[in-house]
């Protein structure tokens, strides 16, 4: 059975998550022979799919969690739909771009890629996008370390090491393009670092456990080391896998 571990804070995880640069839908874009249909896969709150839809006549967007699709903003040429990667598709669906942001590491891979080698269209593409533990400078950033590596580590699910390996563990038995470097940052206060650090899945696993926030263990450190100024600058390590099916 698919994981949910976002349906709970699903409001929280819109407002919060970073989002993609432009410059990763340019090229993506620019692989495509054409730009028909998309499916966007565990959309979430559904942040790929608006983009997706200023480009393509059509976009599907679908995920197992009611609750995140209903963050997703509306628009006439995005149908979502509440479907899991795993779930078999029908033969008329054929897509010219198949995209999964911070989420295939929690698939079934082999019912998942059996889906995308019968859905892509010929020439197709499969962009499977991800990021791992943000950075910043100073004294913030070693307090980020130390709440990931020693106050919460042992909380995260087993998949979380797919994102700290950059998705360079998965399977991928597709042709694989060459990707450039993309840079993802945020310009957040403390506060909207703490309420990011409030979405991780390994928070609330925490949470369940000892019946209180880890968040507060390093809140007063935050904001009494934040230095000056309103506004610090995050990095996210950004990664794609992207290929066509063999």
């Amino acid at each position: 059975m698919p994981k949910d571990n976002f349906s709970g804070h699903a409001v929280d995880y819109a407002k919060y998550r970073p989002r993609y640069p432009d410059a990763m839908y340019r090229y993506l874009f620019s692989l495509l022979d054409q730009k028909e249909i998309a499916w966007d896969c565990a959309t979430g709150n559904g942040q790929v799919a608006i983009k997706l839809a200023k480009t393509f006549k059509k976009v599907w967007a679908t995920d197992l969690s009611k609750n995140q699709l209903s963050q997703a903003p509306k628009r006439p040429n995005i149908d979502y739909e509440t479907y899991t990667a795993e779930d078999k598709l029908s033969s008329d669906k054929k897509f010219d771009l198949i995209t999964v942001g911070q989420a295939v590491h929690w698939f079934d891979f082999d019912k998942f890629y059996e889906n995308v080698e019968h859905s892509l269209k010929p020439n197709g593409v499969l962009a499977l996008i991800g990021y791992s533990l943000l950075e910043t400078d100073g004294k913030v950033n070693a307090l980020i370390q130390k709440f990931y590596r020693e106050i919460i580590h042992a909380y995260w699910d087993p998949e979380r090491d797919y994102l700290d390996a950059h998705y360079r563990t998965i399977p991928f038995p597709f042709k694989e393009e060459v990707v450039p470097s993309f840079k993802m940052e945020v310009r957040w206060t403390a506060e909207d670092l703490l309420n990011y650090l409030n979405t991780w899945s390994a928070v609330k696993h925490y949470q369940a456990q000892h019946e209180s926030n880890p968040v507060d263990l390093i809140k007063d450190e935050v904001i009494n080391n934040w230095g000056g100024g309103d506004y610090k600058i995050f990095r996210f390590p950004l990664f794609l896998r992207v290929g066509k099916v063999i």
